[in-house]
């Protein structure tokens, strides 16, 4: 029964990823947290489980979206090389400070993300990319990486709503921009979801650290067949609607991690 539902999740998750173009994790991290609670497990654990469980998943159905937009050429193979190194570091690290954090820290902190991401996209549907500016040089890209890669930990995302905006604001063009930042989504949620299982001092049933293993199998096997249906569906709305449709969504999780941080 537990991991019938843990498929549902994946079903939902993998939908929405393949509809919006993002790796799910701010559609799973709300959807757990409210599974383990129900479940009853220690409630001072239940986001960070969330976290982790939502990052070892991404490391799976992340090497799909790698491969169909590495078959396209549409990853920078360069810039993930520079900025791997910080990537892999800062999640790590914010695996870490996650653990560190109260439970309701972390609601507050992934329900703003969530409203002011949900702004950036509704507000930024029809804007242009600036195609004169240009990327800066390797270290500075690996030194964006921490930042990247610790904020992405602490979220529970392959780090797509930080990376794409990064990569925008120097001159990428969206296709390229959203393709790489699939290929730098894997090393964030490796490191992010080691860092989870490495960081955590408490037996939780069905868990390594603070990944929960059904969790894992089920949401990453469903997710891989369900995203194929999303991506179908979105090829039928405009990129502009789908980013106003998604950003409503995102204000909800923004809301709802808020008003539980009280």
């Amino acid at each position: 029964m537990e991991l019938i539902i843990y498929l549902g999740i994946g079903a939902i998750a993998g939908f929405t990823a393949g509809l919006f173009g993002v790796g799910g994790g701010l559609i799973i991290v709300p959807i757990l947290y409210v599974v383990f609670t129900q479940q009853g497990y220690d409630a001072s654990v239940i986001m960070q489980m969330a976290l982790g469980t939502s990052l070892a998943t991404i490391a799976i159905t992340s090497i799909g979206s790698i491969m169909a937009h590495h078959k396209k050429g549409a990853v920078l193979w360069q810039v993930v090389r520079n900025i791997t190194p910080g990537l892999l570091l800062g999640s790590f690290l914010g695996a870490g400070i996650a653990h560190l954090l109260p439970s309701q820290i972390l609601q507050l902190l992934i329900g703003f993300f969530a409203i002011v991401i949900a702004y950036r996209m509704f507000s930024g549907a029809n804007k242009l990319v600036d195609k004169s500016q240009q990327l800066p040089n390797k270290f500075a890209q690996a030194g964006a990486g921490v930042g990247i890669g610790v904020a992405s930990a602490i979220f529970g995302i392959g780090g797509g709503s930080l990376t794409v905006p990064y990569l925008n604001k120097y001159g990428v063009v969206m296709q390229k921009a959203v393709a790489t930042s699939a290929a730098c989504g894997f090393p964030i949620a490796v490191s992010g979801a080691i860092g989870f299982m490495f960081f955590s001092n408490i037996y939780i049933p069905h868990a390594i650290g603070y990944v929960h293993i059904y969790a894992f199998l089920g949401i990453s096997i469903m997710s891989f067949i369900t995203a194929k249906f999303g991506a179908k569906v979105a090829h039928t709305l405009s990129p502009a609607m789908l980013k106003k449709c998604f950003s409503g969504l995102l204000c909800v999780i923004g809301y709802y991690f808020l008003y539980k941080s009280y």
